[in-house]
């Protein structure tokens, strides 16, 4: 196995300046090395990584397609190709399925051991806190769970964030429903994590699962009179996998995240087969943001290397 990063929990990710910066967050999802998996895609993506240069690389899970050491040996050796940890957590993929001794008894054993030791964890880089919490659970097959623990493991991490840090939370299972509402029942609790983010101050979190994508706001699906402001909600198609589902059927996708001084935006990639390469689709922009992160900055906003 490869190197898995700091063996503290917590990371310096992309250290890239002090003060005001502005973050920016290239996210990918579903990789699913093994049956399946593109491998021009993946490449296409890590292209993408190169030309864009964000402070921050994302997967947010499934790695493998049936969690062999062989699969994340693959997925370990790509990760490795970005020139920077990127941060991850894992996929209910990248647990055991069929073998049922692992599947009980060791069933991180081969992604602690090729992609990361931690299963939960906090990644600090300028002007950003990135807690990842795992969403997978040994005895589901699909879908997962956040547990109180979990939550309480987050609230600790953005109490000692930086006023001025964008806040985010990073897990495989989807907190929003898809956009079909074909056959993705968010997790058990989700409401409830929904709402504890939103007391913790979190900007935007980042999912995958669906294999389809969906940008939005939490008050899309979680309306609240007494809240004018919710989190940006980010969820990842297939970044590298033929198992594209919904309106992403054959299709593959990532997310690119730039923050400027007055607002969040979101350019969606879709991979096109004539140009054989990730390009932007759609772009979603998330303004008025009341937060801390966003206060005593001044300029207009960049406008990146996204069209």
């Amino acid at each position: 196995p490869g190197p898995r990063g700091r063996g503290d929990g917590e990371s310096d990710a992309a250290r890239c300046g002090d003060g005001h910066h502005m973050p920016d967050i290239l996210h990918l999802s579903d990789l699913h090395s093994g049956p399946h998996h593109l491998p021009e895609r993946a490449e296409g993506a890590r292209r993408l990584a190169e030309r864009l240069n964000p402070d921050v690389v994302v997967v947010s899970g499934a790695f493998t397609r049936r969690a062999k050491p062989g699969q994340f040996a693959q997925a370990r050796a790509y990760l490795d190709g970005f020139g920077r940890p990127p941060i991850v957590t894992p996929g209910n993929h990248d647990v055991p399925l069929y073998r049922v001794w692992e599947r009980f008894f060791a069933p991180y054993r081969n992604y602690r051991n090729y992609i990361s030791e931690h299963l939960d964890s906090v990644h600090r880089a300028a002007g950003v806190t990135v807690v990842c919490l795992n969403s997978t659970r040994r005895f589901t097959i699909t879908n997962g769970r956040i547990r109180a623990r979990q939550l309480q493991f987050a609230e600790r991490a953005f109490q000692e964030a930086g006023a001025d840090h964008l806040r985010v939370v990073v897990t495989h299972h989807h907190l929003a429903p898809p956009p079909d509402f074909e056959g993705g029942d968010v997790m058990p609790g989700a409401g409830r994590a929904i709402e504890a983010f939103t007391q913790m101050g979190v900007d935007l979190t980042l999912a995958g699962h669906m294999h389809r994508a969906y940008i939005g706001d939490s008050l899309d699906f979680l309306p609240d009179d007494d809240r004018e402001q919710g989190i940006v909600i980010v969820q990842c198609g297939t970044t590298s996998c033929s198992r594209g589902r919904g309106r992403e059927r054959g299709r593959n996708s990532l997310n690119h995240i730039r923050t400027t001084s007055h607002e969040i935006v979101v350019t969606h990639y879709l991979w096109t087969d004539t140009d054989s390469e990730f390009r932007a689709y759609s772009q979603h922009r998330f303004g008025s943001r009341g937060n801390t992160w966003l206060s005593d900055l001044s300029g207009p906003a960049d406008s990146g290397q996204d069209p």
